[in-house]
C-alpha cells in the first residue's frame, strides 16, 4: 500500500486554535488562519515581526504584566528546551483598523520547543486559547451572573496568584544554584602541581538549575620517597547546597586518609566509617588512584564508581574494573575493601570521571563506555587539556548535560 504524503503545512494551517510559530529571537515564523483571524492580523502584519513589536503591551494599563511573563515564558523554553504553560494572562490588544483603541482580552497560554538537528531550539511553538468570553460571561439570571462573576474572578486571582509563586520558586532556584557553584567552585579549586606531570581537571555543572554539586574530584602528593600520586574522583547522592556541602566533607575526608593510608582500598575503608556519621553521605559513590612511577603502576579502590580508564599509547583501552565494592554505608557492617594494581608504561593516560560524562537514561551503560573508549582511542595524542576538551564535546549531548560532571586526565 502506497504511504500518503501529508501536507504538514496544510495541516498546521487548519489546526484549530490559535497557533504561532516564533524564532528563538521571539520573531514571527508563521501563524495559523485562527491566530490571524481571532488577532485581528494578516499575515504580512506578523511575519519577520518581533512579537511584542506586532503585539505592544496596554500603555493605559498601569499594572500590565503580559509582556514581562510572555517573554520570559518563551526564553525558558529557549534556555531549557522544555514546555512551559503559563497561568491565565490578561493582554490587550490594539485595534488594528483603530489606532489607540485597545480592546481587553484574556488568554490561557503555553509555549513548546521545536528542536532541530543539533538539539537546540529551532522555533518555540505559541499556542493561545482566548477565555476572554468565559471572563465575560453572562448567565439567565442576575443571581447567575453574579455567581459566574464571582467565581471566574477567582479563577483568574488564584491564576495570577500561581503565577507569582512559580516566578518566585524560580528565583529562588537560581539563587541556590548561584550558590551552590559558587561553593563548588570554592571547594574545587584548580588543583595545585603533581610534580612534573600533566594533569587537566574538569567540572562541568549539569544545565538543568536544581541538578548541580555533587561531583568532586581531588589530587595529592603522597608522602614519603619515591614520585608518587593520588587521584579521586567521587559523587554524591542529591544536588544543590546539601550536596555541595557534604561532597566537601568527603573530599577533603578522603584527601586527609590517602596521605595517611597505605592504599587506595584503606583510603576508602576511613571515608566509608566517616561517611556513616554524615548526613546525606549514604551511597555516595567514589574511585581512589595511588599512581607510583617508580614501579610503573597504577594501585585502585572503587566504592561503586564507573572504572577508571587507561589508555595506552597504541590507544588501546582497559577500565580499572577488578576491585569495585557497593558505595559508602550500602553495608550495616564494615567489610574491607578491595584493591587491584594494573602497570602502565611511559605515554599512557589516565581518565578519571563521573557518570555524568557517560551515562544516558535510555542506554545501557556499556555503550557509554564504548563511546568513552571511542573519543579516547582517537584523541590519544592529544596532551591532557585538549584530550579533556575533546571528550567533553564528544560524549556530552547537544542540548548540555542533565548531571554535573568530574573528568580528571593525566599523563603518565
Amino acid at each position: 500500500m502506497k504511504e500518503r504524503q501529508i501536507d504538514y503545512a496544510a495541516v498546521f494551517q487548519a489546526l484549530p486554535g490559535m497557533v504561532a510559530l516564533l524564532t528563538p529571537e521571539l520573531v514571527y515564523a508563521d501563524a495559523n488562519d485562527d491566530f490571524l483571524r481571532l488577532a485581528g492580523r494578516t499575515r504580512e502584519q506578523l511575519l519577520g515581526r518581533y512579537i511584542f513589536d506586532a503585539f505592544p503591551e496596554n500603555p493605559n494599563d498601569q499594572a500590565a504584566a503580559g509582556m514581562r511573563e510572555t517573554e520570559a515564558s518563551m526564553l525558558r523554553v529557549v534556555a531549557t528546551g522544555e514546555r512551559d504553560t503559563m497561568a491565565l494572562l490578561r493582554y490587550d490588544i490594539e485595534d488594528a483598523a483603530q489606532p489607540g483603541h485597545w480592546q481587553e482580552h484574556f488568554w490561557s497560554p503555553v509555549n513548546a520547543p521545536v528542536l532541530g538537528p543539533d538539539g537546540q531550539v529551532a522555533l518555540i511553538v505559541h499556542r493561545v486559547e482566548e477565555v476572554t468570553g468565559l471572563i465575560r460571561a453572562r448567565g439567565g439570571q442576575d443571581n447567575d451572573t453574579s455567581r459566574a462573576r464571582v467565581l471566574e474572578a477567582e479563577l483568574y486571582t488564584r491564576s495570577r496568584e500561581l503565577q507569582e509563586v512559580n516566578e518566585r520558586l524560580r528565583m529562588a532556584h537560581a539563587r541556590e544554584r548561584e550558590v551552590a557553584l559558587a561553593l563548588q567552585e570554592a571547594l574545587l579549586p584548580a588543583p595545585s602541581p603533581v610534580g612534573h606531570h600533566r594533569v587537566a581537571v574538569r567540572y562541568r555543572p549539569a544545565t538543568d538549575a536544581l541538578n548541580v554539586c555533587g561531583d568532586w574530584y581531588d589530587l595529592v602528593d603522597l608522602p614519603g620517597e619515591g614520585d608518587r600520586i593520588a587521584i579521586a574522583v567521587g559523587d554524591v547522592v542529591g544536588h544543590g547546597l546539601r550536596a555541595a556541602c557534604v561532597m566537601g566533607q568527603l573530599r577533603s575526608a578522603l584527601s586527609a586518609a590517602a596521605r595517611v593510608a597505605d592504599g587506595p582500598a584503606q583510603a576508602l575503608d576511613v571515608l566509608g566509617l566517616y561517611a556513616r556519621y554524615v548526613d546525606g553521605a549514604e551511597s555516595t559513590t567514589a574511585v581512589k588512584t595511588f599512581i607510583d612511577w617508580d614501579s610503573h603502576t597504577i594501585t585502585y579502590s572503587s566504592a561503586g564508581h564507573l572504572p577508571p580508564a587507561l589508555l595506552h599509547p597504541d590507544g588501546t583501552v582497559l577500565f580499572l574494573d577488578q576491585a569495585t565494592d557497593p558505595p559508602l554505608g550500602a553495608r550495616p557492617e564494615h567489610v574491607p575493601r578491595p584493591q587491584a594494581s594494573t602497570p602502565f608504561i611511559e605515554g599512557a593516560t589516565l581518565i578519571l570521571y563521573t557518570d555524568g560524562l557517560i551515562e544516558r537514561r535510555t542506554e545501557d551503560i556499556d555503550v557509554g563506555l564504548a563511546r568513552l573508549a571511542d573519543s579516547l582511542t582517537r584523541h590519544r595524542h592529544a596532551d591532557p587539556e585538549v584530550m579533556s576538551d575533546h571528550l567533553l564535546t564528544d560524549l556530552l549531548p547537544p542540548a548540555g548535560n542533565t548531571d554535573d560532571i568530574a573528568l580528571v586526565t593525566i599523563r603518565l
